[in-house]
């Protein structure tokens, strides 16, 4: 029993170093290099630059719709796609490009607010695309006054 048990550790031993030595003479240039495109590749993104990720529209009387531009550069190296656009609320509507943007171009990202609410009122949207992080976010805020109230909170100038 302890001659075969030590005839097959040997055997392992053998089998291990000849397959160690053999390991690097199976890899190939071709596929070594294709991998490396793959890999470079692979790190080519887009990036959304805002020119503003917070819009405040003051205050505004309660029911009165708003709208608002979010207008963005691709300042990546790869066509950016927006998969998604959301917000906390269903009292704001976002409306992204539904076409890629190239590196280089501009985009805008138009977000309705219904105007609904009492005082100071934030609502967020999220922008799911390709890009690193996954997903922007951006803000809209007014003070919203109730229909036929004086005016109570800040005065936008």
């Amino acid at each position: 029993m302890k001659k075969a048990l030590l005839a097959l550790s040997v055997f392992s031993i053998f089998a291990f170093v000849s397959c160690k030595e053999n390991a690097s003479s199976k890899v190939k240039s071709d596929n070594v290099a294709e991998a490396a495109q793959r890999d470079e590749a692979g790190k080519q993104l887009p990036v959304m630059s805002f020119e503003k990720e917070e819009h405040d529209f003051g205050t505004i009387e309660q029911g009165t719709p708003q709208e608002t531009v979010f207008k963005f550069t691709n300042t990546g190296n790869a066509p950016l796609i927006i998969t998604n656009a959301t917000s906390s609320c269903g009292c704001t509507v976002p409306d992204p490009p539904k076409d890629p943007i190239a590196p280089g171009d501009t985009g805008e990202l138009v977000v309705k607010f219904n105007g609904s609410g009492q005082n100071q009122v934030t609502k967020t949207i999220t922008v799911n695309a390709n890009t690193e992080k996954g997903s922007e976010l951006l803000r809209i805020k007014a003070f919203v006054n109730p229909k036929g109230a004086a005016p109570v909170g800040p005065t936008s100038k």
